[in-house]
């Protein structure tokens, strides 16, 4: 089965939440004469690309991302395209979604991820989709935008709705090549012991035939 690299390159110039930190590199340590090794440092948001949120980012006593259970990011996934949907995801738009039983729910909104700006138009999710969602059984809501939730948020009804649901989430994929279907998700969270997100290694294999 093909292999698909959904996650967004971190590199200096990333597009970051307003207000956040921006991605940084530096070389530590350099190849030359007197040194046999190239050794480099980053600084970075947790939030930075395609990362997965823990609890912890919207929910005082929620578990950080060292604590989060892996089995919400492995396994089978289904990828849906609605771009069609206005700016906030209804459960109309997820609808199609159900038509087979799903665990893990990616949402494509973009035909083109803008990968070198801030979008702060973003398409959001409803919280009534999140509800729709955890009552079919879903474990895991992806989208390829910064949040579920608009930036002007001050509330988090979406991320609300997945702390009552007991759900997990992926934020910032990248699926603009990617046809709707049936995949296996590999989207492992870096084991940061006591942060409230981390970035990860997004992949699909698939399609996977119905």
């Amino acid at each position: 089965m093909k292999l698909w690299d959904i996650t967004q390159p971190l590199r200096p110039g990333l597009p970051v939440w307003p207000g956040d930190t921006a991605y940084r590199e530096e070389r530590t340590w350099q190849i030359d004469e007197n040194c046999p090794v190239n050794v480099s440092k980053v600084t970075l948001s947790t939030h930075s690309g395609t990362h997965a949120d823990a609890p912890l980012h919207y929910d005082p006593a929620g578990l950080p991302s060292g604590q989060v259970d892996l089995s919400f990011y492995l396994g089978p996934c289904v990828v849906l395209d609605v771009t069609g949907a206005g700016r906030v995801v209804q459960p109309t738009d997820i609808a199609p979604a159900f038509e087979q039983p799903v665990e893990r729910l990616l949402l494509k909104t973009y035909e083109e991820t803008p990968l070198e700006q801030w979008d702060e138009e973003f398409k959001a999710v409803a919280p009534e989709s999140i509800d729709a969602l955890s009552a079919a059984g879903v474990r895991l809501i992806g989208t390829d935008t910064p949040s579920l939730d608009p930036q002007t948020s001050k509330t988090m009804d979406a991320h609300h709705a997945v702390r009552r649901a007991g759900m997990a989430i992926l934020e910032g994929l990248v699926l603009d090549n990617v046809p709707e279907g049936r995949y296996e998700l590999i989207a492992l969270p870096i084991k940061l012991a006591n942060l409230d997100a981390a970035p990860v290694r997004a992949v699909l294999r698939g399609p996977i035939p119905s």
